[in-house]
């Protein structure tokens, strides 16, 4: 048996996810006379004969004879609806329609998306809507964009190409190849962009024909499913319902589920098993977020759909999880697998806390692809004892004392904690953004780091005293002098070429003000303490900073990316000083 593929609806807030699927809903609400459409868990079920009939002979260009059933969208109010639908590394879902609002471009959640979609794999088309919003567009009764374009003025029609042209350009840099979907010449390494108004409906019709021409063409052996074997699925969300108690929202993704049927999931203490007390379908065109009163009971449900799942002893499922059928002779392996496979962690790495399985597995991937390692990964509130994790972190590398948290909350505990420890805790409740915060957290730490070292080592100099620029003879021995090469600050001990020690800097003065640092090119005086001018230094002496070889050795090979090609250079002169002047002693 073929059943439908699950096909995920997401973009950016206000760019038109719900607004297209309501367009989809009702365009097929209108062509009910071949079939109906259900919608539930934010999802819609379109049958298969109303796409034919939306599409008219659009769908015939595909190239491709269709079986499947039907398509069921899915409609995510952001990350978590697709994070969820996930199943042992990869998701439920078959297949994705980015929606972006063409007069914006891509913006935060888009990038969000995309970045999910690459790590899951997912193909996807993407929806450019908001088509009508072009100065001069007129709207045509059609569901065609092929159709529509054909009937806009020729400014209407460069206004648009130009908005596709630098949505290409955009999604070149996120690195995908895309084009128009009619010009697209090999499906399988361009993205389709298909340009509509979900205000309108023009360009639905060609929308439904590539979800439904690329399913058919690419996904067929994934769709395959035995409606027989015990139900497998994903669980969207969990939520108390008035007269329900707590429900599991599930997309099933294979075989059926039974009124009556022994379940197994996940919870935060492994695994669990309840009996479906209920199987609840929403009625025509209403969502399970409406009250129970516009809920029917099923008897059973088969792949693919999505269903509301009634029950005591599901307070603890872990929303994420897959939820399976004892019937199965391996739920409990699966569940096991599953659950090693997202909380395998690191020896060293950061902290990990997220409020799903789902989002628990899209931040890992997302960190993997940036080398990013993670020590500890659980859900729910940080904790006291995950700020102390993550101080105990600090030891091996600093950079992983931190604590990565979506969408939860924080005891306070563990507020005073990171206020007494310092360690720092990036929250975000869009899984991009919590990416981009430590990136930058990085890039502070790394600045602070180097803004430290700069302080604290010393850096090699070379400099030149002036004839005729002593000011004073001794105590401290005051003189001018020019920076060769290198840098100079106080504190700095000094030495002449044959490796015999002067003295130390101790101060440098610009004009009679104080300067912290001097650089290749000043001209400054200074002044150091336990010599007398004219008996240990003289006029045109030239004198170096003393670098001990480890410290060189330790600039070179640790800290060369804050030296420029004249520190290397003026590096190995002084380490052919100390070199020498061992010798000589």
């Amino acid at each position: 048996m073929i059943r439908q593929p699950i096909i995920t609806v997401m973009g950016h807030v206000d760019h038109g996810k719900t607004s297209l699927l309501d367009k989809i809903r009702n365009t097929a609400t209108a062509s009910r006379e071949a079939g109906g459409i259900t919608q539930h868990i934010g999802a819609s079920e379109v049958p298969i004969d109303v796409v034919k009939k939306i599409c008219g002979p659009l769908l015939s260009k595909m190239g491709a004879t269709i079986t499947i059933p039907g398509l069921l969208f899915i409609d995510t109010p952001g990350h978590e609806a697709f994070t969820n639908l996930r199943k042992r590394g990869g998701s439920i879902s078959d297949l994705a329609i980015l929606v972006v609002d063409i007069t914006k471009n891509l913006e935060p959640q888009t990038y969000e998306a995309i970045d999910i979609l690459k790590q899951y794999k997912t193909p996807f088309i993407v929806a450019a809507n908001k088509i009508d919003l072009i100065t001069g567009w007129r709207k045509q009764e059609t569901y065609s964009f092929i159709e529509s374009i054909s009937k806009q003025t020729k400014d209407v029609q460069e206004q648009l190409e130009a908005k596709l042209y630098s949505l290409v350009g955009t999604l070149s840099e996120a690195g995908f190849q895309s084009e128009r979907f009619d010009r697209v010449g090999d499906v399988t390494k361009e993205l389709s962009i298909v340009p509509l108004s979900a205000r309108t409906g023009e360009g639905v019709a060609e929308l439904l024909m590539y979800a439904t021409g690329l399913s058919q063409r690419f996904l067929e052996k994934r769709l395959d499913i035995e409606p027989n074997e015990p139900g497998v699925g994903g669980i969207i969300e969990k939520k108390e319902e008035k007269g329900l108690g707590i429900t599991l929202d599930v997309i099933l993704y294979n075989g059926t589920l039974h009124a009556n049927d022994t379940v197994a999931f996940a919870t935060s203490a492994g695994i669990s098993t309840a009996k479906i007390r209920a199987l609840l379908r929403p009625k025509e065109l209403q969502e399970l977020r409406e009250s129970s009163s516009k809920f029917y009971y099923v008897d059973f449900v088969s792949a693919a759909a999505g269903v509301k799942i009634s029950g005591s002893g599901f307070d603890d499922a872990l929303p994420g999880s897959l939820i399976i059928s004892t019937k199965s002779p391996t739920y409990e392996q699966d569940i096991k697998s599953e659950l090693q496979e997202v909380f395998t962690t690191d020896k060293t790495g950061v902290i990990l806390k997220a409020d799903t399985i789902g989002s628990i597995e899209a931040i890992s991937k997302l960190l993997g692809s940036i080398d990013v390692k993670i020590s500890k990964k659980s859900l729910g509130k940080i904790t006291k004892r995950d700020v102390l994790d993550a101080f105990s972190m600090r030891a091996t590398d600093a950079h992983n004392a931190v604590i990565l948290a979506f969408n939860v909350g924080i005891e306070d505990e563990a507020v005073q904690e990171s206020q007494a420890t310092g360690i720092s805790i990036l929250r975000a409740d869009i899984i991009y953004k919590l990416i981009d915060d430590y990136k930058e957290w990085i890039a502070d730490e790394k600045k602070r780091e180097r803004d430290l070292l700069e302080k604290t080592l010393t850096f090699p100099g070379k400099i030149h005293i002036l004839p005729n620029s002593a000011f004073r003879i001794s105590h401290p021995a005051v003189f001018g002098i020019e920076v060769l090469s290198g840098r100079l600050r106080p504190g700095y001990m000094m030495m002449k070429e044959n490796g015999e020690m002067v003295g130390k800097i101790k101060e440098i003065q610009d004009n009679g003000v104080g300067k912290q640092e001097a650089k290749k090119g000043d001209n400054v005086a200074v002044s150091i303490d336990g010599i007398t001018f004219g008996r240990q230094i003289h006029d045109d002496d030239i004198l170096y900073t003393y670098i001990s070889s480890d410290e060189i050795r330790a600039l070179k090979f640790r800290h060369a990316d804050l030296l420029g090609e004249d520190d290397k250079a003026m590096l190995e002169v002084l380490a052919q000083i100390n070199r020498d002047s061992k010798n000589e002693k």
